[in-house]
């Protein structure tokens, strides 16, 4: 491990020249990939180094404590000691994390699919109380948000809603939210106060960013127009500006009628088709690796329910690693990223123990 650490300090230094050489800077396509390596290892670079300190103070305290020893100084050494034995378990570990191979979906943007399942009106209350959230994680996050394709309710729901979230490693933090979520709450509209549950399947789908990440035949398509309408079915759009494309092969259906342009309607929907395709690839490739894992939080399986919202007891809890948060408020405005981080703990921790690092 420490020699391949070595070579990447060496390739990060190299990198370094590089980038103040004014050939260099003047080509901006050779630029603007050497940036992207330089930002890709200097993470790594600044740990490995952050060890190689906690390495040096251990060795000249050992130092200290052989050449010198005096009594009065003894305790403070061995504190200093201990303290660089810890500061190097810790960095040696997360330098095992850091070369693990990396998800190569990971700094991709994301297009996530919101349903409303079981609880007919509150499904759908549901459904939009999960957009809202997302929304704002992404806006804490600096990323945007567009709408996709949406099927609202006359009363503030969607039965479903696509949408997707631009900015980078946007998949790395929300890839973990595919899967059925259930909350438990009163209802505005229950008179009795009686606590219903309800339920709405998320998917989150990495977006296929080239024409290169899937290629679909034009003869294996079908496209259909109509007319955009909103809540109730009512007609927002006189012209036929929505498109609706058919798979064939996969009987996969995407539509898309947030834009007013039929031709912006069509490449989104386009969009999405590819993501779902690379997908089901992907997620082949997943379970394939999960067989291997001995822990494993999951990024595939739609059906299984990984969290509910129970709004009476004001708690958030993800049954995949029986994590609970008490504090639903600031979680459904945004605040997730200590729940994500648990997620991502996990299953970093999975891929550790089974020996994925390079």
């Amino acid at each position: 491990m420490f020699e391949k650490l070595e070579s990447i300090e060496n390739r990060f230094e190299e990198l370094n020249m590089r980038l103040s050489d004014p050939g260099v800077i003047n080509n901006q396509e050779q630029y603007l990939k050497l940036m992207k390596e330089h930002a890709d290892l200097s993470e790594i670079v600044e740990k490995f180094r952050e060890y190689k300190s906690y390495v040096k103070a251990l060795e000249e305290s050992q130092s200290m404590l052989r050449e010198n020893p005096d009594r009065e100084l003894e305790e403070m050494i061995e504190l200093e000691i201990l303290e660089a034995e810890k500061g190097i378990e810790r960095t040696e570990k997360e330098l095992k994390i850091l070369l693990m191979p990396k998800d190569p979906n990971d700094d991709k943007d994301v297009i996530i699919e919101i349903r409303g399942g079981a609880g007919g009106d509150e499904a759908a209350l549901f459904a939009a109380l999960l957009f809202r959230m997302y929304t704002h994680y992404a806006e804490s996050k600096g990323w945007t948000t567009n709408i996709i394709d949406s099927s609202p309710t006359e009363i503030g729901g969607f039965k479903e809603i696509v949408f997707e979230i631009e900015g980078r490693g946007a998949y790395s933090r929300l890839k973990f939210e595919s899967g059925v979520h259930r909350v438990q709450r009163v209802p505005t509209t229950e008179s009795s106060g009686r606590i219903h549950t309800s339920t709405a399947t998320v998917a989150v789908l990495p977006e296929a960013e080239d024409i290169g990440d899937i290629e679909i035949n034009p003869n294996d398509i079908e496209i259909d127009t109509y007319r955009a309408s909103g809540a109730g079915g009512q007609h927002v759009n006189k012209t036929s500006s929505a498109i609706r494309i058919t798979h064939i092969p996969s009987g996969i259906v995407v539509t898309c009628q947030d834009q007013r342009s039929q031709h912006k309607n069509k490449e989104k929907a386009m969009r999405v088709l590819k993501a779902k395709l690379y997908d089901i690839e992907r997620t082949k490739h997943e379970s394939e690796l999960a067989e291997n894992r001995k822990s494993q939080v999951g990024t595939g399986d739609r059906s299984e329910r990984i969290r509910t919202y129970n709004f009476p007891q004001r708690r958030v809890t993800d049954h995949r690693i029986g994590f609970t948060l008490y504090q639903i408020d600031q979680f459904i405005n945004g605040d997730m990223d200590e729940l994500i981080d648990a997620l991502i703990t996990t299953d970093q921790a999975g891929k550790l123990s089974s020996g994925e690092e390079e």
